[in-house]
This record gives structure tokens, C-alpha cells and sequence, in this order.
């Protein structure tokens, strides 16, 4: 009734077969690998700086702020409605600055403060210190600073060097915020002064709701519009609300030893400027 099958065919057949099987496995396996290469790149797609930590968040940040560069002045203008210029101008202030005094711009971006310092104090001797090279090649172009590439965490200046210590919006942006105000003591002359101008949590009140629009839809689109890079502005809001009271910052640069420490806050309690003493 059936066909017998020599032993060659047989032979053949379990060869067909198993050439089969490889071949299915194989298609297997390949979309296997392939469905997971997609699900590994949208996940890292997905993930936001502040879902990293150590190394991976500041490469992760570093990046994001090299590309925006070219327009992130022009975005602070317009997220802050033209008042950063007045906060920066109050941050100098603050410094105090004798004739030659020398003050350090950390997290310097394109330069503002330290510009910002010439100023109000043009016998002062500022330091722009930033760990975004594209950040500080845009700030070359508008005038001639003494630039520094320096990573917050690990600054390359000796103990006692500067008079002052002035930030703008850097703060928010390290992994380690006890750290960072550990290394601007170290590196702060006796009697120096820190200033910290930085986005603080603002607590719930009438404007609450407004001030969500503002962050979560308002920012992210113009920023996305005016850049091409919507993550970026998406990761400033979410720093805001994720990062400290201004309290808390109060206590933290307490806790690395400054004294005489104060705050102002603004912008309906989204932004503070911190001042202290070595």
C-alpha cells in the first residue's frame, strides 16, 4: 500500500529535514533578535536623562545640551519671558566683587554670567567653566572670555581660588548635588561667596494648573519648534519639578558649609536665586 523508501532516500529525506529545521529555527531566531534590537532602541528611545543616573545621565544630558546650543539663549529668553537677563544681573550682584577679584561661571553655557560680571565689575577676572564643548563654542562667538571645560563633580582649579561662585540653571542638571556645592567650598576662597540661580519645585497653589500648562505643553512645543529637539525641552520642565525645594537647597549648601545662606524666589515659585558665604 505504501512506497517503500530506500535507506538513501531516507537519507535524503532526514537531510531535507533537517536543513528545514535549521532554516526554520533560524528565521526564528533572526526575528527573535530583530524584535528585540527594536524593543532595546525604542526603550533607550523612551528613556528620559532623569531615568538614568551617574555616568550614563550626564553623557545623556551632555549631549542633549550640545545639541540645542545654538538656540538655548534664545529658548531662555523665551521660557522665562525676558527675565533670566534680570535674574543674572541680580545673581552678579550678589557677588559682591572687589576691583580684581576673580569669580567662576560654572556650568557657564554660552557665557552670560561671566559677561555678565565684565559688566557690572570690569576690573573682575571671570572664568566661563562648562562640560558642553558646543555650549562654549557658541559663547566664543560672542566675545572673548577665559574659557574652562569642567565637569561640576570634579572641578580642575585649586583649593581657594575664586572670590565667587555664580550658576545659572546648572544645578538641577548634576547627579550629585551635595557634591557639586562640596567642590564649589573647596575651590572658594575664604569669605567667598556662592550664588545659585536654578529652577526650584514650586509648591501647589491657586497658579498650580498654569504653571503645569506652561511646563508640560507650552515649553516642550515651542522648544521643539524653535530646536527640532522637543526631548530637550521635555527633560527641562520634568528637572523642575524633580528637583528641589528651595529649602531643601538651602539645607544642602548648609550641609557643605557655607553660612549666611538666603533665597529670593521667583516666577510664581518656579525659579530661586541662593546666596551664601564660605
Amino acid at each position: 500500500m505504501f512506497p517503500k523508501i530506500s535507506h538513501t532516500s531516507r537519507k535524503v529525506g532526514i537531510a531535507h529535514f533537517s536543513v528545514l529545521s535549521i532554516l526554520i529555527q533560524s528565521s526564528k531566531i533572526l526575528a527573535h533578535s530583530q524584535k528585540s534590537r527594536k524593543t532595546s532602541i525604542i526603550a533607550a528611545m523612551s528613556t528620559t536623562p532623569l531615568e538614568l543616573s551617574g555616568k550614563k545621565r550626564a553623557e545623556r544630558v551632555q549631549k542633549m545640551f550640545s545639541k540645542i546650543a545654538r538656540r538655548y539663549d534664545l529658548m531662555n529668553r523665551i521660557m522665562t519671558a525676558g527675565q533670566d537677563i534680570h535674574w543674572r544681573r541680580e545673581v552678579i550682584r550678589h557677588a559682591k566683587l572687589d576691583t580684581g577679584d576673580s569669580l567662576l561661571d560654572l556650568g557657564a553655557g554660552t557665557g552670560d554670567l561671566a559677561r555678565e560680571a565684565l559688566r557690572q565689575y570690569p576690573d573682575s577676572q571671570p572664568v566661563a567653566a562648562d562640560f558642553t564643548l558646543e555650549m562654549m563654542r557658541v559663547g566664543q562667538k560672542t566675545g572673548p572670555l577665559d574659557w574652562s571645560a569642567a565637569d561640576a563633580l570634579n572641578l580642575p582649579f585649586p583649593d581657594k581660588s575664586f572670590n565667587a561662585i555664580v550658576s545659572g540653571f546648572l544645578m538641577r542638571n548634576v547627579t550629585d548635588v551635595q557634591h557639586a556645592l562640596k567642590e564649589q567650598y573647596r575651590t572658594l576662597k575664604p569669605g567667598g561667596r556662592i550664588i545659585i540661580l536654578d529652577t526650584t519645585k514650586p509648591r501647589p497653589n491657586i497658579l498650580t494648573p498654569f504653571i503645569n500648562i506652561h511646563l508640560n505643553y507650552v515649553i516642550p512645543f515651542i522648544g521643539g519648534l524653535l530646536t527640532g529637539e522637543r526631548e530637550a525641552y521635555t527633560y527641562l520642565p520634568d528637572s523642575t519639578k524633580s528637583f528641589l525645594r528651595a529649602e531643601e537647597l538651602a539645607v544642602h549648601m548648609a550641609a557643605a558649609g557655607f553660612k549666611r545662606i538666603n533665597f529670593d524666589v521667583k516666577m510664581f515659585g518656579t525659579v530661586a536665586i541662593h546666596w551664601g558665604q564660605k
